[in-house]
C-alpha cells in the first residue's frame, strides 16, 4: 500500500464528529445554542483536509502517469477551494467546467466519452442505444 493512490475519509469523518461532540454541537438538542463561528471552524478544517488530500493524490497520480493535463468533473469540482488549490499547485494544465456544469455528471461523462473516442472517431458507431438501460 506504500505506493497506492487509494485514500479514505473515514478517519477524517470520525475526527470531525469527535470535534463536534467535544464542542457540544453533536448530537443536536432543541434547547441548544450553537456558536456559528465554531461550526464554521470545524467545517473549514474538514474541507481543507479533504481538499489537501484530493490535490496531493491527484498531482501524485498525474506525475506518476505523466499526464498532459487534469480534467476535473462531478460535484466536487464545484468547490472553489479545490479548483483554486488544484490550479495553483499543478504544473500541468487543469481544466474545470464552470461550476453550474459540475453538478451535472453528464458533463463529466461527455468529457470521458470525448477522450475515449477522440483518437478513433469511428468507435462511436460501435455503441448501442438502449433507452431503458438502468444505471444501478
Amino acid at each position: 500500500m506504500k505506493n497506492s493512490l487509494d485514500f479514505s475519509f473515514s478517519g477524517l469523518k470520525t475526527a470531525a464528529l469527535r470535534r463536534a461532540e467535544e464542542k457540544g454541537m453533536y448530537p443536536p438538542r432543541e434547547d441548544q445554542n450553537i456558536d456559528s463561528q465554531e461550526v464554521s471552524e470545524v467545517a473549514a478544517a474538514f474541507q481543507e483536509a479533504i481538499v489537501d488530500t484530493l490535490v496531493k493524490r491527484t498531482l501524485e497520480a498525474a506525475q506518476r502517469y505523466d499526464v498532459n493535463g487534469i480534467l476535473m468533473g462531478g460535484g466536487v469540482a464545484a468547490n472553489s477551494q479545490l479548483r483554486e488549490w488544484m490550479s495553483d499547485q499543478s504544473s500541468t494544465p487543469v481544466v474545470v467546467p464552470r461550476p453550474g456544469l459540475c453538478t451535472d455528471n453528464a458533463a463529466m461523462i461527455g468529457a470521458a466519452a470525448f477522450l475515449r473516442i477522440k483518437d478513433n472517431p469511428d468507435r462511436i458507431w460501435d455503441l448501442d442505444v438502449i433507452p431503458n438501460l438502468r444505471l444501478g
